[in-house]
């Protein structure tokens, strides 16, 4: 690579090491704040999905969502733990993460249909948080928050085809 596409390449995305300052990482802690409430609440449905899916779909759809929510639980302790690096305690308060989230509780018995459906909506809006975060970190320079949303992001993506297509 000649010197000045490595300047270029710089200039566009500058690494940085750590000891990021607050007003750098502010962004970026917000948007893993709204990202880490939607999941809690994504969770939840998930476990509630897992426990009350009934029908012919019972077996597949028990084990989905299984699959779903232990990858959740590791994804909202990434972000936790990631808020912390930058010296920030993560929300913490039920009330706050309800507040927080766009993602709602279903408070009524939903076909499993329906429960894909809502794993769906809820999938569109874990996905625009997402880009939230890794915007912040990209112009940032965050390379850490950038390679973990992308890891998320490519997970998601999956899943939401894989939901899609059971769909049809």
């Amino acid at each position: 690579m000649n010197k000045k596409t490595e300047n270029f390449i710089k200039s566009k995305k500058e690494f940085k090491k750590l000891g990021f300052t607050y007003l750098d990482t502010a962004e970026i802690i917000v948007a893993l704040n709204h990202l880490l409430a939607n999941y809690q609440i994504h969770y939840h449905k998930l476990r509630r999905f897992h426990w009350n899916v009934e029908g012919p779909d019972f077996f597949e759809l028990h084990e989905a969502f299984e699959q779903d929510y232990t990858t959740t639980e590791k994804n909202i302790d990434e972000i936790a733990e990631r808020i912390r690096v930058f010296g920030v305690k993560p929300m913490l308060s039920i009330k706050d993460t309800l507040d927080l989230s766009e993602i709602k509780e279903v408070k009524k018995s939903i076909s499993s249909l329906d429960m894909v459906r809502e794993v769906l909506k809820d999938f569109e809006i874990l996905h625009d948080k997402m880009l939230n975060v890794l915007n912040a970190s990209l112009e940032t320079g965050d390379n850490v928050t950038e390679q973990m949303i992308s890891e998320f992001m490519k997970t998601l993506e999956k899943r939401n085809w894989m939901y899609s297509s059971w769909c049809k």
